[in-house]
């Protein structure tokens, strides 16, 4: 299989860079649609304005209807044809992003992504995530094409919300590891094909540059200063950590992430503080050493703590609150264990069904749905609701692996103490397992 990297065609990042905005965009079109909130126009309106002033460009504002939904994208693309535009420049956050890509691709027109946050590295990706009117998670969109151009004014993202910056710290935290262990795996990225050197280099540099700049710039938001520090962090948790995501691949950190979804103890956190939580867990599930997994445990602490913070309470409060734990010892001791008895049930269904060569197809998954929806009284539109496409995926599986086990198993009594001791870890972990799924 090819190895495959995709970017956006050009990323801008700096001070003030959205009053150029007119210079930048106006090499791409005459007339442009610019998707951006009500709130969000009262508040950098001015500075978009002045960004088009004395150019060969005409915007059309164009109020979001919070919503990336195929209504809200046909209605733009309504408007577009209506006005004429022919490119599309979205600021804002994640929703407005993915819908100017959507019409864009829909319009086939070049598209500007402007971030008003850096709090996750999906600005630069080629994929759109569809929702219903009513925000409920229906589809993805994968583009042909990364955005046309990022621009990313870090005067603007400074003023936003530190904890914004902060979860996007954690999300890109995860780039390095989850590429790393695509690479080791050979599996295919979000790109379409196999890691590249390019790829892993660009997600090694995040890393490093979060251990290296993340408690600076952290700080440096927290006294309302755009420092170097500050600057560098923005760049990983955008550029670096998109490209890396998107061309390095994704692994347990975000698979670990959608199951908290479903969690509603985790409805108030940030995607990037249930990632970094899944990098953990990830690494782990890898059986790396100790040391890497307990640096890694200390960042993720410096998040909840800055969390703690932005709730207005002290951290014991926080984790004895919403975790049951009194100190950061017994907490971390928390998160060990819990990863630990959680992916050696994943480790044992996976491992089942690659040596019995059981597969799932979407038949199976619909199935699987109808009998949760039965189980639990609910309609079939509620459990896809409720749980992500990848979860219903690995529950399906995990569901057939049991019905195989259950089906084919026999039931054996060791007569010997050397038979006993000739049982293999992974056979007493798959019965672990089986008793606990009962």
């Amino acid at each position: 299989m090819a190895k495959i990297l995709c970017s956006p065609s050009k990323y801008v990042q700096g001070a003030g860079e959205m009053k150029k905005l007119g210079e930048y965009a106006q090499k791409y079109g005459k007339k442009a649609l610019v998707l951006i909130t009500e709130s969000g126009y009262k508040r950098i309106g001015d500075v978009v304005n002045t960004g088009f002033e004395g150019y060969e460009i005409t915007p059309v504002y164009e109020y979001f209807n919070r919503e990336c939904s195929k209504n809200e994208i046909n209605r733009l693309v309504d408007i577009m044809n209506e006005k004429g535009c022919d490119v599309v420049i979205g600021i804002g956050g994640g929703k407005i992003l993915d819908t100017a890509k959507a019409v864009a691709y829909y319009k086939e027109a070049p598209v500007l992504i402007c971030p008003t946050i850096a709090s996750t590295d999906a600005p630069c990706s080629a994929l759109s995530v569809i929702y219903t009117d009513d925000g409920v998670f229906e589809e993805y969109l994968f583009l042909p094409a990364n955005p046309n151009m990022v621009l990313m004014d870090t005067e603007i993202i400074a003023k936003s919300p530190v904890r914004l910056t902060v979860s996007g710290m954690g999300d890109a935290l995860a780039t390095y590891f989850e590429a790393r262990a695509c690479q080791a795996s050979g599996a295919t990225t979000c790109a379409g094909g196999q890691v590249t050197q390019a790829a892993i280099a660009l997600a090694k540099l995040c890393f490093d540059t979060l251990m290296a700049e993340g408690v600076k710039a952290k700080l440096a938001l927290e006294a309302g200063a755009c420092t170097p520090a500050v600057e560098k962090v923005i760049e990983a948790n955008t550029l670096l950590s998109g490209i890396g995501f998107e061309s390095g691949g994704l692994a347990g950190a975000h698979a670990i992430h959608n199951g908290f979804t479903v969690l509603d103890e985790c409805h108030h956190m940030y995607h990037g503080e249930k990632v970094a939580f899944g990098t953990i867990t990830q690494l782990v599930l890898e059986n790396i050493p100790a040391e890497e997994v307990s640096s890694l445990a200390d960042e993720i602490i410096t998040q909840l703590k800055s969390q703690a913070s932005n709730y207005g309470i002290d951290y014991a409060t926080f984790i004895q609150y919403y975790y049951g734990y009194e100190d950061e010892d017994s907490f971390k001791e928390y998160v060990n264990q819990i990863c630990q008895e959680s992916v050696k049930e994943k480790k044992v269904v996976c491992a089942v069904a690659k040596a019995e060569n059981i597969t799932i197809d979407s038949d199976d998954e619909t199935a699987y749905i109808k009998k949760l929806a039965e189980e639990n009284d609910a309609t079939e539109d509620s459990v896809k609701e409720q749980y992500s496409s990848q979860d219903l995926m690995y529950y399906t599986l995990a569901d057939k692996v049991m019905t195989f086990l259950l089906d084919n198993g026999k039931k054996t009594e060791t007569t010997t103490e050397a038979a006993t001791e000739a049982t293999s870890s992974e056979e007493e972990t798959t019965t672990e397992a089986i008793t606990e799924a009962n």
